[in-house]
C-alpha cells in the first residue's frame, strides 16, 4: 500500500487536530500518514503531543545531521516516541553516521524506519553550486543513494525527478517524494516538483503534500487529490 503523507507544517496543536480530523479518508490502495517537522516538534507542546498521540503512520521529519555519536544519542533520546513509524536523517552525514543511527534504532525501537534525505527539493543545480558543490544534483543524488544502500537504511527522500534512477540503485527500499503539487499550482519555494499521479507513476512508494492540502478546505483538497490519482 502506498502512503500519502500530509505535512503538518504548523506549530499549532489545534491546527494539527483539525488536519487529522478532516483527513480521515479511506483510499483504496493508499494510506494517509502525517509528517511532523521541526516547526511542530520544536514548539512548546509539540513533542508531548506526539508522545501521547494514538494516530498511526506518523513521520518525524527532523533530518538528523551531526557527528555519529551525537546523531545516535539523538535517536536514543526519542525512544519514548514508540508510535513514530519514520524518522529522517541527512545522507550527507556519511556512511558511519548512517550505520551508527541504524545500530541505535535496532537497540531501542526496531519498528522505526530510517529514511535518508538526499538533496532538498528547494535546491536547483545553480543553488547547489552556490554552496560549493561541483557535481550536478543528479550525480550527487546517485552517490547518496549508493550510501543509503550500503548503510542498509529503509528508504530515501528525493525529488520525483530522481525516482527512476534511484529505484535501480535502491531496489527494495522505500522512496518518498516531497515537492508534490497539483498541476498549475504555485510552486512557492520548491524547485523540482511533480504532480501526485506523475510521482506515483514514476515509482514513488509515498508522496508528501503540505500547503496543497492544509491551506483552505482540507476535505475538498483531499478529494481533489483523490480525483487527480484516478
Amino acid at each position: 500500500m502506498k502512503n500519502i503523507f500530509i505535512a503538518c507544517d504548523t506549530s499549532s496543536i489545534k491546527k494539527v487536530k483539525e488536519i487529522i480530523e478532516q483527513s480521515r479518508f479511506k483510499l483504496k490502495g493508499y494510506k494517509i500518514g502525517y509528517k511532523f517537522g521541526l516547526e511542530f516538534f520544536y514548539s512548546k507542546d509539540g513533542r508531548k503531543f506526539l508522545e501521547k498521540s494514538k494516530v498511526k503512520n506518523l513521520w518525524l521529519d527532523v533530518k538528523l545531521f551531526d557527528i555519529p555519536n551525537t546523531s545516535s544519542a539523538a535517536i536514543k533520546s526519542l525512544r519514548d516516541l514508540k508510535n513514530i513509524a519514520y524518522i529522517t536523517v541527512h545522507i550527507s552525514g556519511g556512511l558511519v553516521m548512517l550505520k551508527t543511527i541504524k545500530k541505535m534504532v535496532k537497540k531501542h525501537n526496531e519498528k522505526l524506519k530510517i529514511i535518508g534525505v538526499t538533496i532538498l527539493t528547494s535546491f536547483s543545480n545553480s543553488t547547489i553550486k552556490g554552496v560549493g558543490h561541483t557535481k550536478s544534483i543528479k550525480n550527487l543524488v546517485k552517490k547518496q543513494a549508493l550510501l543509503a544502500r550500503s548503510a542498509k537504511i529503509d528508504g530515501v527522500v528525493c525529488s520525483a525527478h530522481e525516482i527512476k534512477f534511484i529505484k535501480k540503485i535502491c531496489k527494495k527500499m522505500e522512496i518518498i517524494t516531497p515537492g508534490i503539487r497539483f498541476k498549475g499550482e504555485k510552486l512557492n519555494d520548491q524547485k523540482r516538483v511533480m504532480s501526485p499521479k506523475e510521482a506515483f507513476n514514476n515509482g514513488a512508494t509515498s508522496i508528501v503534500m503540505g500547503r496543497s492540502i492544509i491551506k483552505g478546505n482540507i476535505k475538498n483538497n483531499i478529494q481533489k487529490l483523490i480525483k487527480s490519482l484516478s
